[in-house]
């Protein structure tokens, strides 16, 4: 098979292609011919050398999301076919033409949607249900923030909240993204580069923050945050060291959690993913939520896709597509 390998660490040119095994799936694991993947934000930093593949999964290959069709079947499959579509999230390797998943964590593709836009699904998905609704224990009626609202993270977060009766607030970097954003769902859209988002949110108040900033919005998200708010972190771009007044969370009586999905075990991942077919899968079939794609880069062009997926020139997902 053809694989995007990561060469060495370092700037998106370090991303070749190459050819690697195919690789065989176990007992409860399936094959997929991948149609497409996703981009996110941790293959960059894998890639740069801050982000390492946990032991068993292929180092130099990142991608932890794709869409396609079930080649061949572990002797203990007993859920998915041969032919299936499927979309499925991985612990890495998802930039391949072919790659092995436990069965589990397949979610079925709705037909109502292309390869390309499915590729985009799992990653968000999973962490948005995780965070927001397991950790976080979003309810309907209650505030909810999340920071860069015109992301893969940001676009499901805005439609999931609001889907779910929630008032929806966001942060962005520019007038597309602002209208973007309420577009999809959100009450208020803020520009951060114009306006500062605890000044403007301090009298309604959060009850849920989903944050992947970190530094200085810390102080400020526990600034606007109601009594018995949760504070939700899933990545710290702007730095994971900040200063923390524990009166103030006291105070407020606030939850302060956070995860990583990448780690977690295939038990895990598993009920998640049934928890994502019964409750967010019918709302894509239906239209209710849509898969926000800004862009998709045939495979071979994963150098360009990276430059875009390191600017902030775009919104939704980035995909690289394997179906020439």
């Amino acid at each position: 098979m053809k694989a995007i390998v990561i060469t060495e660490f370092g700037g998106p040119e370090v991303l070749k292609i190459e050819e690697r095994p195919d690789p065989i799936p176990q007992e409860h694991e399936v094959l997929i011919r991948v149609k497409a993947a996703g981009i996110n934000r941790p293959d960059v930093f894998q890639r740069k050398g801050n982000y390492p593949a946990p032991e068993g999964v292929a180092a130099d290959i990142a991608g932890l999301e794709v869409s396609g069709v079930v080649e061949a079947l572990g002797a203990k499959v007993t859920k998915l076919r041969i032919g299936d579509e499927v979309m499925a999230l991985l612990a890495g390797g998802g930039y391949a033409e072919l790659v092995v998943v436990n069965e589990g964590i397949c979610i079925a593709k709705p037909r109502n949607i292309t390869f390309s836009e499915a590729a985009g699904l799992p990653e968000t998905l999973f962490t948005v249900w995780h965070n927001v609704f397991q950790r976080g224990r979003l309810n309907s009626g209650e505030n909810f923030l999340v920071h860069g609202g015109a992301g893969g993270i940001g676009t499901t977060a805005i439609q999931l909240a609001k889907a779910f009766g929630a008032h929806v607030y966001t942060t962005v970097g520019t007038a597309d993204k602002k209208l973007l954003t309420e577009e999809l769902g959100a009450t208020k859209a803020i520009i951060y580069r114009e306006e500062d988002f605890a000044e403007a949110l301090a009298a309604i108040g959060m009850d849920v923050i989903l944050d992947s900033i970190g530094g200085e919005y810390f102080e400020k998200n526990i600034k606007i945050m109601n009594p018995e708010g949760r504070l939700v972190y899933i990545n710290a771009m702007q730095g994971a060291k900040v200063e923390l007044n524990l009166l103030k969370l006291m105070h407020k009586r606030i939850t302060l959690t956070g995860s990583t999905l990448r780690s977690r075990d295939i038990a895990f991942k598993t009920s998640l993913a049934q928890e994502i077919q019964e409750n967010v899968i019918p709302m894509i079939e239906d239209g209710r939520y849509k898969v926000e794609v800004s862009q998709v880069f045939d495979y071979q062009d994963a150098v360009q896709a990276h430059h875009q997926m390191e600017s902030k020139d775009h919104f939704g997902k980035i995909i690289l597509s394997f179906e020439g």
